[in-house]
Parts: C-alpha cells; structure tokens; sequence
C-alpha cells in the first residue's frame, strides 16, 4: 500500500508557517534568559495554565500519536487503560501529595531530591540513567517523525531526521526551557487541530460511531475483548492484550504510571517552572483533564484504521503505521499540510522536552555536583546549551534502536519498566518513611532495575509467557517495584537512618520543621507563612485578594477523580 500523501504548495505553506513560529518563539524568548535557572527551568515565573499545557504536550509527542493510535488498531478500546489508569490517577497524586515535596524543598531536578534525601551515590546513579533513558526516548521521537515524513512526503530517513533535529536544536538552544514551554503549548492546539477532522472525518467514511462499532463487531478485527475496557481481565482465563486487572492496576495503573508521572523529570520540570506552590500543584491536575478525554481523538483515529486500512490485518503494513495510512485515507487536500504540520509539532514537543531535561539533570546534577563545582552561573549556562547540542547529536543515534521495533509502544514500555517502576518505590519509600537508611536508596533502585531486566529477559528467551510485549512490561514493572521494596527494607535495616534534622522538608511530617542541618531544604512552612502576608498586604492596599478556592489544589483533584470513575464505570 502507497501512503505517500498528494501534498500541494499550499498543504507545506502550513509547515512553513508553522516552523516560523517556532523559531521566532525562540528568538524572542532568548533575551529572557539571564540565568542557568532562567534557561533550565524559566526563572521559576510561569502561570499554571502555561505549565499544565506544557505538561501535557511534553507527553503527547510524536511517540503518542503513534503509538496510541498503533495500539488503538491492534487492540481496541483497552487502549484507553493508558489514560484513565495509567495517566490521570498519578498526575493528580503528584499535584496533591509530590509537587509540596519537589517545589517546596527547591530542587532543580528530580535527582537532586535523592541526593538530599538519600547520599551523593544514589544522585550519581540516577542522574546517569535519567540522562541515558531520556536521550533513548528523544530517539524514539526522532525516529517517530523521520518515519512519517519519509513514508507521507518521500523525504529519506537520514534528512528527516537531521532538520528536523536541526530546527529543535535552534529554539531550544537560544530559548532554552521557556521558548520549548511557550512552543508546547502552540504544539498542543496544532495536534488538537489536526486530529479532530481526522477523527470526524474517519467517523463519517465508516458511517459514525454506530457504523464502526457495527463493523468492528462484524470483523472481529480486534479480537472479541477490543470494543471493552475491562473485558477479558478476569484471572482465570485473561483475554485482554494488557493482561488481567492485577497486572493493570498494579503494573500500569500504579508501578508504570505512578513512577512516570510522579518522578519523570521531563514532566516535573514544567510543574517547578510555575511561579508558586498553588500553580505548581495545579499543573498536573489541570493537565489531567484534557487527558482524560484524549482517546477521543488519539484512540478513536486507529479504531477507524482497523477498519480503512484492511492491511494492518494482514500485516502489509505495521501497526506503527497506522496514523499515517489513516492520513492518506481521509484527510483531503488542503488540509493534508495541518497533518503534516501537526506530526512534526508532536515530534518537536516529545523530542525537546526530553532535551531540556536532559540538558538540566546533566548540567545540574553531573557536571556542576561531581565535574565542575563552584563556578560562576554563567559558566553553567554555556554548559547548558553545549549539552543541548550533544543531547540532540546522541538522540539522532538512538533513533535507529527505536527503528527495530514493531510497535514503539512496546519499547518505550519497555524502557519504563526498567528505568521508572524502580524510581517510583524508591521515592514513596523516601517520601513516607523517615527511617529509610541513605544507602537504600542506590541498592534499591539497582534491584528493581535488574528484577524489570529479568522479566524482560525471560520473555524475549521465550521462559515466560504473556499475551503482549506490553503486558510483559507491566509484569516487570511489578517486579521492579517488589524488588525494590524488599531489598531497601533490608538495606535499612542493616543500616542507621539519617538524622531527622537533615529531612525537614523532604519526608512526610517534617514539612513545618525549622531550617536545620547541613543543606536542607527550605522550610516549607515560612514559604507559606510568607504568602499569607502578602496576601494581607494586598488586601491592605485595596487589591482583591485571588480566591482561596481558586488556588486549592484539592477540590479540582478530587473533581478529576470522580469524573475519572464515572468513565471507567459507564464506558468500560
């Protein structure tokens, strides 16, 4: 099956314009960064509502549509498990119960919480494989766009991937993570536009919502659990592709999920660039939303492919394919340059934001920690945007790993369940349990790795059996997390536990501690105190205060959650 699009003048004058855009994003917000905090986390300035669409769209990259949509045809509507389970539930708990912890206490990175609440070897560790892990996944990225616009326009791989990568580099160089924030948002209304048509268009070629339903029920595409959510997941006879309820609540819904939204930096770092602890807190709830919603228009488009595009069945195309077939099937000329248009602004949103994370933990954690310390913040900032350059210059290379892969969704699951489940025990353990000894913390997270590892291993060698690539993922994640668990237990309890001076503000019921130890985290208490007087001051000189209810984090969580049941309930 041919999928190259017939693309006009006017179908690319959409990307022209759109990369203007982009670039000039960067130029103009350059003069803003004065700072290495300026550059790696935008002076810590920005609204909530910017951060909370920066959040989401650092997400929905090029990896998302594709995969998304490449699940979507292949297993139907448990797809939606990725959102209602394996998205929403973590971010509203990282807004609640994390954000006071990551934004209170300060930090530049995720890392660098773990070498104040643990020791120097678990910040090192970490910091290397957040570094590692993220330059894998702005590969998949990469490779993610130079597949589109090589199957749709006919551009070969090699310069796909090089200007494209060269337009990332430009902006996020120059405006560092402002200018990659400011253009995420621009990024998430582009893709919200393109997939709408997409999806009432596909809807309309198959008759609506009833004709697709009617027809998937007919053929059977799908498989008989693909038109449910929570169908086949009974633990004695599992159907489902992602397994039976345990392994989806315990390895996606909690180990999988809670360990990428809660302690993947390349999310948290836009919540710690909001100006305050309230919008802070409220990026993640506020971006769980929108999420919820999502597979609308992101499932809904390879629902319609498995019915459009016979070959996905037959196995002449591959699942990753799907999105770009279902491009070339319904959107018509004219609009094909906003398909276009919308793909590369999804790649340039998945790929930058894992560049200026990296760019941060490695500048901030590696370089200045362990390399270079004591020199002054500018020194910082040219290292910044020297990484940048090198973190672009190495995803290009592992853009060609992703490339092996069938579906990449099953490599970027893959990739969490070795590099995120582990972190995740790690921080509930630290975060909620005082007595958790420092050396635990490295130990810790090296056995959850390795229990993912060997999940991994016995599943490719053919010693264990899942229904999925992916459901061998949440098996691991599972594990990871066990692992984790028992080996930081008994660690701590060979060993002495940090004196409780040195956790104020980084462990549960030390937050309202007065500054005390070696370095501390700021006293979560007198940042509150301190709002309250301003807040005083205002109404003082005659200014409306902002509305307590407004600024709540809770109520609007809480408002999130129950919409959430009532999906899973009605729709599953």
């Amino acid at each position: 099956m041919d999928l190259r699009l017939n693309a006009t003048f006017f179908d690319y004058s959409f990307v022209f314009v759109y990369l203007f855009f982009v670039i000039a994003i960067g130029v103009v917000t350059k003069r803003k960064v004065l700072t290495s905090e300026d550059y790696f986390l935008s002076g810590r300035s920005l609204p909530a509502w910017i951060c909370a669409l920066a959040f989401l769209s650092a997400n929905i990259g090029a990896t998302e549509l594709l995969g998304m949509a490449a699940n979507g045809s292949q297993y139907g509507l448990p797809t939606v498990h990725y959102y209602w389970i394996g998205a929403v539930p973590a971010m509203v708990f990282l807004g609640l119960m994390m954000m006071p912890f990551y934004y209170g206490s300060r930090v530049r990175s995720v890392p660098e919480y773990l070498r104040l609440r643990f020791n120097r070897a678990t910040h090192l560790y970490q910091s290397i494989i957040f570094a590692v892990a993220t330059i894998l996944i702005a590969g998949v990225n990469l490779f993610a766009l130079a597949l589109i616009i090589n199957v749709l326009i006919g551009l070969p791989l090699p310069v796909s991937i090089l200007i494209a990568a060269g337009v990332v580099l430009l902006y996020t160089t120059m405006g560092g993570l402002t200018a990659t924030m400011y253009n995420e948002v621009l990024q998430f209304f582009i893709i919200v536009a393109f997939l709408i048509p997409l999806t009432v268009g596909g809807l309309a070629r198959v008759g609506g919502v009833d004709g697709l339903l009617a027809t998937l029920n007919e053929t059977q595409v799908l498989g008989k659990d693909g038109l449910t959510v929570w169908g086949g997941t009974g633990l004695g006879n599992t159907t489902n592709p992602y397994g039976n309820w345990i392994a989806l609540l315990l390895g996606m819904g909690f180990v999988n999920s809670f360990g990428y939204w809660t302690t993947n930096f390349t999310e948290v770092q836009r919540a710690l660039s909001a100006k305050d602890m309230s919008a802070a807190q409220r990026t993640p709830i506020i971006a769980a939303i929108p999420k919820m919603f999502l597979p609308l228009i992101i499932i809904t488009p390879g629902l319609i492919a498995a019915v459009l595009v016979p070959e996905l069945t037959t196995g002449e195309l591959a699942h990753n394919e799907a999105l770009p077939a279902l491009i070339g099937e319904v959107m018509p000329t004219g609009l094909v340059g906003l398909a276009l248009a919308a793909l590369i602004a999804a790649f340039m949103a998945g790929m930058a934001a894992n560049v200026s994370a990296f760019n941060t933990v490695v500048t901030y954690d590696i370089w200045q920690t362990y390399v270079r310390p004591g020199r002054v913040d500018t020194y910082y900032l040219k290292v910044g945007r020297k990484l940048t350059v090198a973190g672009v210059l190495i995803a290009i290379g592992a853009a060609f790993i992703a490339a092996t892969f069938n579906n990449i969704q099953d490599y970027l699951q893959l990739l969490q369940s070795i590099f995120s489940a582990p972190l995740f025990a790690t921080f509930i353990l630290g975060m909620f349990w005082k007595r958790m000894a420092p050396e635990a913390g490295l130990w810790g997270l090296v056995a959850g790795a390795a229990g993912a590892a060997g999940v991994q291993a016995g599943y490719m060698m053919g010693w264990l059996e899942f229904n999925s690539q992916q459901a061998a993922s949440f098996t691991g994640s599972g594990m990871a997390f066990v692992f984790d668990v028992a080996v930081s237990v008994l660690v701590t309890w060979r060993r002495e536990a940090k004196p409780l001076e040195e956790l104020d503000g980084l462990v549960w019921g030390r937050t309202n501690m007065p500054i005390q130890g070696a370095q501390p985290a700021p006293d979560l208490h007198a940042v509150a105190v301190k709002e309250a007087k301003q807040q005083r001051a205002a109404v003082a000189v005659g200014e409306k205060p902002k509305p307590p209810l407004k600024d709540n984090p809770w109520p609007l969580g809480m408002a999130v959650i129950v919409v959430l049941i009532i999906l899973n309930v009605t729709v599953g």
